[in-house]
C-alpha cells in the first residue's frame, strides 16, 4: 500500500475521459520498485486504461556532459526493455521534459510524475501542472521518509534531522509492489514519436569532452548486482573499513541512486535486519545523511550559492580569514589536471576523472584542500562545485551540493581556529598517513589508470 504522504496533487484539475494514464518519468529511472509507476498502474487499472511512460532527454540539464548522459542512457535502455516485458510503452523524447509531458497529457485521463528536488526539476513540474487540463499527481519514491513529512524546515545538521526521520521510518520502509497493468500499451500509436535511446545520445548538443567511464555500467541490473556483492562480501567490513580508500568496502550505489536506477527503499529493505557491524553505519548514510541533503536543497533553493548556504559562524570565520596567506594557490585548470604539489590530492582527482567516482573519505580531503589552495573561500567553493559536478557520476544532485557545502562548514560545527580555515573543520595529509596506507591508495589509482586507459 502506497503511503498517502508520498502523494501530492500539483494542480486542481479533474480527471477526464482519455486514452491512457501518463507516467512522466524523470527522477525514478527504473521499471521496478518504482512508487510513481505503481501509482500510475493502479490508477490505470481502476480506469480500465493502459499506461504510457514518457521520458524527456534535454540538452540543457545544468552541467550535464557525455559521461552523465551515457550512464543515464544505459539505464534507460534497460528500463525500456523491462517496461516492454510488462506491457508498457515508454516514449523517449529529445526535448525539454516538460514539453513532451504537456503534449502527451492532451490524450491522458491523468498524469503522474516522480519527485525531483533541484530547481530545474521543480520548475518543470510547476510548468506542466499549470498548463495541462488533467491532474498532475506527484509521487515521492526516491527517499524513505518524504521530505516534508520528515521536517517542515531546513535542518541544521544530521543530529537534528535523525530523530525526526527515525521516528517515522517504520511507516515508510515498504518497497513498491511490482504488479502489471491490465491493459498493454505496446501497440498504441501516439502523438510523440518513439526514439531509440542511442539515437538521442548521438543527437544531443552537449559537452563531449568528458568521456564515459568503464568502471560502472548504468542500469538497474548492474546496481542490484553491485548491491548483492556488497551485502555478501563487504557489509561486514563497512563499519571499520568504509573510510579507508585502500579497501574495497563501499556499496557504489551513489551513481545509481543519483539516476533513480535503484530504489533507496529497496536497498533499505535488503539490508535492514541483517546481522553484522556494518548495518547501522550503512543505513545511517543511506537514510539520514542522504535525506538530510534532500532537506537542504528543498528548503534552500540557493543551494549552489556560497553566501546563501552556510551557517553564520562559518561565513563569519571564513570571511575573517579570507585574506590569510596561502602556502599554495592553484588555478582551476591546475586542479583539473591534477597538477598540485600533493600526490594524495592528485590521486583523488585522477580517480574521479577515470572512474566518475571518488572514495568518500578522499572526497572530503579533496574538497578541504581546494578551500586551502584557492585565493579565497568563494573561489574555492565554485572550483569544488565545478569539478565535482563535471566529473562525478553522482554530481549535480542534492548529495553533491551538500557534500561540497560540508567542506565549507555546512551541517558541521566550529573547531579549533587556524589560518585560512578559521573554525571550519581542517584536514591534512598527516591525517591520511595516520589513518591508512595512503601510498597504497596512490598505487591503486595508478593501477586503475593502466587498466582503464
Amino acid at each position: 500500500m502506497l503511503e498517502s504522504e508520498r502523494v501530492k496533487k500539483l494542480n486542481n484539475e479533474d480527471e477526464k475521459s482519455g486514452e491512457y494514464v501518463l507516467y512522466w518519468m524523470q527522477a525514478s529511472q527504473r521499471a521496478e520498485e518504482n512508487q510513481a509507476l505503481q501509482f500510475a498502474i493502479d490508477k490505470a487499472n481502476e480506469l480500465d486504461l493502459p499506461v504510457i511512460v514518457y521520458f524527456g532527454v534535454t540538452d540543457d540539464f545544468p552541467e550535464g556532459n557525455l559521461r552523465h548522459y551515457r550512464f543515464m542512457i544505459e539505464g534507460l535502455k534497460e528500463t525500456k526493455e523491462r517496461l516492454s516485458e510488462r506491457g508498457i510503452k515508454i516514449l523517449i523524447g529529445h526535448q525539454s521534459p516538460h514539453e513532451g509531458a504537456i503534449e502527451l497529457a492532451n490524450e491522458a485521463s491523468l498524469a503522474v510524475v516522480d519527485r525531483g528536488y533541484l530547481r530545474i526539476q521543480r520548475r518543470w513540474r510547476e510548468k506542466v501542472a499549470s498548463e495541462i487540463d488533467v491532474p498532475l499527481i506527484q509521487v515521492e519514491g526516491d527517499v524513505l521518509v518524504p521530505v516534508e513529512t520528515a521536517s517542515d524546515k531546513e535542518e541544521y545538521a544530521a543530529r537534528t534531522i535523525r530523530p525526526k526521520i527515525n521516528d517515522r521510518l517504520d511507516e515508510f520502509c515498504s518497497p513498491a509492489e511490482n504488479f502489471d497493468p491490465d491493459k498493454s500499451s505496446l501497440d498504441m500509436d501516439l502523438l510523440v514519436d518513439e526514439v531509440d535511446p542511442e539515437e538521442v545520445l548521438g543527437e544531443l548538443d552537449i559537452d563531449r569532452t568528458v568521456k564515459p567511464v568503464r568502471a560502472y555500467a548504468g542500469g538497474t541490473s548492474s546496481a542490484k548486482e553491485l548491491l548483492e556483492d556488497f551485502i555478501e562480501n563487504k557489509l561486514d567490513r563497512y563499519a571499520d573499513k568504509s573510510n579507508d580508500p585502500t579497501e574495497d568496502a563501499l556499496s557504489d550505489m551513489s551513481p545509481y541512486l543519483h539516476f533513480g536506477q535503484i530504489s533507496p527503499i529497496y536497498i533499505f529493505d535488503r539490508i535492514n535486519g541483517l546481522d553484522g557491524p556494518g548495518v547501522d553505519d550503512y543505513l545511517e548514510q543511506l537514510v539520514v545523511r542522504r535525506e538530510l541533503s534532500m532537506n537542504f536543497v528543498y528548503y534552500n533553493e540557493s543551494y549552489d550559492d556560497f553566501s546563501s548556504i552556510l551557517p553564520d559562524w562559518a561565513l563569519e570565520t571564513l570571511s575573517d580569514h579570507a585574506d590569510d596567506p596561502r602556502d599554495y594557490v592553484y588555478s582551476r585548470e591546475e586542479f583539473e589536471k591534477g597538477e598540485t604539489h600533493d600526490p594524495y590530492w592528485n590521486a583523488a582527482q585522477k580517480e574521479m576523472m577515470l572512474t566518475g567516482k571518488m572514495h568518500g573519505y578522499m572526497r572530503m580531503y579533496w574538497g578541504k584542500k581546494i578551500l586551502e589552495w584557492t585565493p579565497d573561500p568563494e573561489t574555492g567553493f565554485e572550483t569544488t562545485l565545478y569539478l565535482n559536478n563535471k566529473y562525478e557520476l553522482d554530481g549535480r544532485d542534492p548529495n553533491g551540493f551538500t557534500g561540497v557545502a560540508w567542506c565549507y562548514g555546512k551541517h558541521d560545527q566550529g573547531w579549533k581556529e587556524r589560518e585560512v580555515f578559521g573554525k571550519v573543520r581542517y584536514m591534512n595529509a598527516n591525517g591520511l598517513e595516520r589513518k591508512f596506507d595512503i601510498e597504497q591508495y596512490c598505487e591503486k589509482v595508478d593501477r586503475l589508470e593502466e587498466e582503464l586507459t
